[in-house]
C-alpha cells in the first residue's frame, strides 16, 4: 500500500488517559476528511482495528513499547512522513510530526518514575532538535517547551484538544456513579479526578475536605485507583468518597450532577477534564496557573493551587448561589466551542502537506496577571533609586501592582516620596533587615515580590516575563533575569550608559537555567511560598548570600529556583569611594560556612566560595584592581579563619571590624561571582 503519510498508532495499546484520548479524537477526526484516504495508522502487530473510514490501518512488528517505536516503526516507513501524537517518536526519523504535550518531565520530575524520566529526558530534546515540525496543546505549554527544548517558541504548531467527544458520553449507560450518589444521601458533591502524580495536587481537596464537611458538601474522587490515598489520610474525613476508575458514561452520570468539578493541578499541558465538564454543562473551579486560564477562558472560578481558602470560598459562592452555577455552565457551553477535534486534525493534515505551514491556531482569551511587587532597599542614596525607580515606572510593559521603598530614613528615597504610586517604609538598616520590611507592608493579595537593587536598570518586560514564568511554571519559587552588564565587577556603569545598554543588549535567546541562586540585585518570588521565612539578618552586609540563604530555604521546601534570559537588565554597580575590603574579607569565609551549619548550602559549594574568594584575594594583593581592596580582604580572610579555629561562627561580626577609610554608600555590593 503506498501512502501519503502515516501515523504512529503505538497509543492504540495504551490505556486511554489525557495523551491518548487526544490522539485517538485527533486520528478519528482525519479520518473525516477526504485528504486523509492514501494514508494509514500503523501500530505493533496483535493491535486492534479501530475501524477507520479514510484511514488504513497495518499492524506489524516484531518488538512493543518503545522498542517498536524506534526499531519496526521507523523500517516500515521507508520514506514517508511520520505523524506522532503522544509525547515520543522514533529518534533517527527527521521527516516527521511530533506533538510534545507538555514538559512537565522537566518542571514537576518527582510525578515521573526514574525510568521514565531518562527515557524522556534524552529522547525529547533530540526530537525537539531533529523533527520537521513540532506541535502542543495549548500556548501555555508551547512556552514550556520553549524553556526547557532546543525550540523557537514561534516555531511550535498550536493544537488544542477537543470537546465533543464528551458529548457522546451517555449517563443512562452508567453503572457505578447512581449507586454511588445514593449511598451518599444526594449531598452536593465537588467531583474531583484522582491521580497519584504530584502535579495533580489532589491533596489540596483532602485538606479543605473539613471544611467542605461542615459545608454539607462531600468530595467524590474518581480515577487514581484505589491506593491513591491511605487509610491514614482518610482517616476522619467521611465526606470523601473514592471510586477508583470509572467509565465515560459514569463520568458523564457524576458531572452531570455535580456542584462543580475541582481542578487543583500545578502544572497541565492542557487540562482536558475542563472543556470535558464545561461540555456537560458542570461549573468548574480551576488552578490559576500554566495552561488553565487560557483554557478556562472567563467561564470557571480560578484560585491558586496553594491557598486553600480561596478554594473553600469559591465551593461556598456556588453552593449559595444558583445564579453563579448557572452563568458559569452558560459561558463553559460558549467557552468549549474554541477547541474542536476537528480543527484540530485539519491542522495536523495541513503540517503533513507542508511542516513550515502557519497556522491558523486558537488564540487564548486574556488572562489575569499576577499581582506583582516590586520592592527597592535603599539607604543615602536618593539621587541613584530616584533614577532607577523613576525609569522602571515610566518603561515597565507590565506596571507593578504596588512598589515599596524601603529605608532606613524616609529621606533615603528623595524625590519618590512625591509619587502618588510609590510606597515609602521604614525600619532597621541592613539589606536583609530592609527587605523583611518590605514583606512585612506588602499587600494581602501579592503574589509575586520582586527585588531590585536601587542601582539596577531592568528592561521594559522585565516584570511581565516574570510574571508569566510564576504563572505558567507554578512550582517555581525564585525567579533571577540576566544581568546584561554588572559595574560591581568594574569601577561601576553611570545610569544614562546602563540605560543604553539596556535598550541595545543582545541578550541570549531561552537561556533557561536550574537550578540557580538568585542574584539579588534582580530576583522574584512566589509570596505563597515564602509563608514565615524571612531573610537572615545576620547576614549583615550589603549583597553578600543573603539573597542565596533566603532562596534555599524556600528550595528545601521543594521549591524550584530559575534563572531565564527572558527578563534582564543592568547593575551599575554604583561606588563613593575606596572602602576597606575586612568586612567583606571577613565574611567571604564566615558566611558561607555559617550557611553550611543551617543546611542553606553545600559543602562543595562552601569549599568553592571560601577556596575561590581567598585565593583572588591573596593572589592578587600585590597588585590590586583600583576599584577593589584586595589586601583589606585578605585581611578580613585571615580574621575570619582565625575566629573559625576559636569556635567563633558569627556573620554579625563584619559589622563590627574593618572600618571603612571612606565610608560607602550603602547599598553598595562587594561581591564576587
Amino acid at each position: 500500500m503506498s501512502a501519503s503519510f502515516v501515523v504512529n498508532g503505538r497509543f492504540l495499546t495504551h490505556n486511554v488517559t489525557g495523551v491518548q484520548r487526544y490522539a485517538r479524537n485527533v486520528v478519528s477526526a482525519m479520518d473525516g476528511f477526504d485528504r486523509a484516504r492514501q494514508s494509514i495508522v500503523l501500530a505493533p502487530a496483535a493491535t486492534k482495528n479501530p475501524g477507520y473510514s479514510n484511514l488504513g490501518f497495518i499492524a506489524k512488528g516484531a518488538l512493543t513499547g518503545h522498542g517498536w517505536e524506534q526499531v519496526d516503526l521507523p523500517i516500515q516507513l521507508g520514506g514517508r512522513r511520520l505523524l506522532n501524537l503522544c509525547n515520543t517518536a522514533p529518534a533517527i526519523k527527521s521527516d516527521q510530526i511530533v506533538c510534545i504535550h507538555d514538559s512537565n518531565i522537566f518542571a514537576a520530575p518527582a510525578s515521573y518514575s526514574r525510568g521514565f524520566r531518562v527515557v524522556y529526558h534524552n529522547l525529547q530534546p533530540i526530537l525537539a532538535r531533529r523533527s520537521a515540525r513540532i506541535a502542543t496543546v495549548s500556548h501555555a505549554a508551547a512556552r514550556q517547551i520553549a524553556r526547557h527544548l532546543p525550540v523557537s517558541l514561534n516555531s511550535i504548531a498550536v493544537l488544542p484538544n477537543g470537546h465533543e467527544h464528551a458529548l457522546s458520553w451517555d449517563p443512562g449507560r452508567a453503572t457505578l456513579a447512581p449507586d454511588l450518589l445514593t449511598s451518599r444521601n444526594h449531598r452536593p458533591y465537588v467531583l474531583v479526578l484522582g491521580s497519584r502524580a504530584r502535579h495533580k495536587n489532589v491533596s489540596l481537596l483532602m485538606d479543605i475536605a473539613s471544611a467542605l464537611d461542615q459545608m454539607g458538601v462531600d468530595i467524590i474522587i474518581a480515577g487514581g485507583g484505589d491506593g491513591i490515598f491511605t487509610q491514614e489520610a482518610l482517616q476522619g474525613r467521611d465526606n470523601v468518597q473514592l471510586c477508583g476508575r470509572v467509565s465515560d458514561d459514569d463520568l458523564a452520570y457524576l458531572l452531570d450532577r455535580a456542584l462543580c468539578l475541582a481542578f487543583p493541578s500545578l502544572t497541565e499541558g492542557f487540562g482536558l477534564p475542563i472543556v470535558e465538564a464545561m461540555a456537560r454543562g458542570c461549573p468548574v473551579i480551576s488552578s490559576n496557573c500554566a495552561s488553565m486560564p487560557e483554557v478556562c477562558g472567563d467561564a470557571a472560578l480560578l484560585a491558586s493551587p496553594f491557598d486553600p481558602i480561596q478554594w473553600i470560598e469559591h465551593v461556598r459562592s456556588l453552593l449559595q448561589s444558583k445564579d453563579l452555577r448557572d452563568e458559569l455552565k452558560g459561558r463553559g457551553l460558549d467557552n468549549v466551542r474554541r477547541f474542536s477535534w476537528k480543527r484540530s486534525a485539519e491542522g495536523y493534515l495541513d503540517l503533513l502537506e507542508k511542516p513550515s505551514a502557519s497556522l491558523a491556531t486558537h488564540q487564548p482569551q486574556p488572562s489575569p496577571t499576577p499581582r506583582i511587587a516590586a520592592v527597592f532597599a535603599t539607604r543615602g542614596r536618593p539621587d541613584v533609586v530616584s533614577a532607577t525607580v523613576r525609569h522602571l515606572l515610566a518603561t515597565q510593559t507590565l506596571q507593578p501592582s504596588s512598589l515599596i521603598i524601603s529605608c532606613v530614613d524616609a529621606a533615603d528615597a528623595g524625590s519618590l516620596a512625591f509619587l502618588p504610586d510609590v510606597t515609602i517604609v521604614t525600619g532597621p538598616p541592613g539589606l536583609s533587615a530592609q527587605r523583611n520590611t518590605a514583606l512585612a507592608h506588602l499587600d494581602q493579595d501579592t503574589e509575586i515580590v520582586a527585588f531590585f537593587d536601587d542601582d539596577f536598570v531592568a528592561d521594559r518586560d522585565w516584570l511581565a516575563a516574570a510574571a508569566r514564568v510564576f504563572r505558567d511554571e507554578s512550582q517555581v519559587v525564585s525567579f533571577t533575569g540576566h544581568v546584561v552588564a554588572d559595574g560591581i565587577k568594574g569601577p561601576g556603569i553611570p545610569f544614562d550608559d546602563a540605560v543604553r545598554l539596556v535598550e541595545t543588549a543582545t541578550v541570549p535567546t531561552g537561556e533557561w537555567t536550574e537550578p540557580y541562586s538568585p542574584y539579588g540585585c534582580n530576583m522574584a518570588f512566589r509570596v505563597a511560598a515564602i509563608g514565615n521565612v524571612r531573610f537572615d539578618e545576620r547576614l549583615v552586609l550589603y549583597g553578600w548570600l543573603e539573597d542565596r540563604d533566603f532562596a534555599a530555604e524556600l528550595a528545601r521546601r521543594g521549591g524550584r529556583l530559575i534563572k531565564w534570559s527572558g527578563a534582564y537588565g543592568v547593575h551599575m554597580g554604583v561606588k563613593s569611594g575606596r572602602v576597606s575590603g575586612e568586612r567583606l574579607g571577613y565574611s567571604q569565609v564566615i558566611n558561607p560556612l555559617y550557611m553550611r551549619a543551617k543546611g542553606t548550602m553545600s559543602l562543595i559549594k562552601v569549599a568553592d566560595h571560601v577556596f575561590r574568594n581567598t585565593a583572588s584575594n591573596f593572589g592578587r594583593a600585590l597588585f590590586p584592581e583600583p576599584f577593589i581592596d584586595r589586601k583589606g580582604r585578605a585581611k578580613g580572610n585571615l580574621l575570619a579563619l582565625a575566629d573559625v579555629l576559636r569556635g567563633r561562627l558569627e556573620p554579625e561580626r563584619a559589622a563590627e571590624i574593618g572600618r571603612p577609610n571612606i565610608t560607602p554608600k550603602p547599598g553598595w555590593r562587594q561581591e564576587t561571582r
